[in-house]
């Protein structure tokens, strides 16, 4: 009985539901802890997909933003004097490493270093 409760409680589950638990997989996988464990100012290593890229000036200077979701949370990824870099697009695995910044509760890496996956 217990792998048709199961089973029917994931045909229940919602689409977001089921993505948000397989990037928590794919996360663990890659050896990072969740983005929604971890602390302001501490150097952090994550892993997730990229949800939105956009160009957005930074005190009149080019910032290539992006936001990195791996089923916990999200970080906001900021690439100072960076128009565009090859590969960073939506849709994107990648595992980011850096600083991390906590400003009005939306957490922020500045200038991380990446590798894209899959």
């Amino acid at each position: 009985m217990g792998i048709m409760k199961r089973a029917f409680g994931r045909l229940a589950t919602s689409t977001d539901e089921l993505e948000a638990e397989e990037l928590r997989g794919d996360a663990a996988a890659h050896a990072c802890p969740p983005i929604a464990q971890q602390a302001d100012r501490d150097v952090v290593t994550v892993h997730g997909v990229l949800r939105t890229v956009t160009l957005r000036p930074r005190g009149g200077v080019a910032a290539l933003e992006a936001e990195l979701y791996d089923g916990s949370g999200t970080v906001t990824l900021v690439w100072l004097g960076r128009r565009r870099i090859a590969g960073v697009d939506p849709g994107r695995h990648m595992t980011v490493e850096g600083r991390l910044s906590c400003i009005d509760d939306v957490r922020v890496l500045y200038n991380p270093r990446y590798e894209l996956t899959q």
